[in-house]
């Protein structure tokens, strides 16, 4: 649709998240050992087990869908600014792509809230965008 068409970059984000947060569904139900699980089948916390890294950086990235997709989309309805709409939303991918290789390769739990916050701010902005295009 043309309307949309200045926001491909924020367009394209949307659906790179679709696939980021499937590929985290996937390596999350990787090695799977009885004796690491809990009663449910989550991964018992440790840290310095990279099952459980892998299902916290899956189901962090499905916590924050709702509110990223939110944003984005009010953004765009409400006729925001293309180009910040475009730029965070860009940005918010790749700190969460970013956020994903830290929580899953390292245990460093400064940079991933540094990922983590960066991405939080693109929320936060897209959704201020929004409310400032509707008044």
């Amino acid at each position: 649709m043309e309307a949309f068409s200045e926001y491909s970059h924020a367009i394209l984000s949307l659906a790179l998240w679709s696939v980021i947060v499937a590929l985290l569904a996937g390596a999350s139900t990787m090695g799977r050992s009885a004796e690491k699980r809990c009663e449910c089948g989550k991964p018992k916390r440790d840290y310095s087990d990279v099952v459980y890294r892998r299902e916290r950086a899956f189901m962090n990235a499905v916590e924050n869908s709702g509110p990223f997709v939110a944003a984005t989309v009010a953004a765009m309805l409400a006729g925001a600014p293309a180009f910040w709409v475009n730029l965070l939303a860009s940005l918010f991918i790749v700190a969460r792509i970013a956020m994903a290789i830290v929580h899953i390769k390292t245990e460093n739990q400064s940079l991933r809230s540094t990922c983590f916050a960066v991405g939080w701010f693109c929320m936060l902005a897209l959704a201020v965008l929004a409310v400032v295009a509707v008044l």
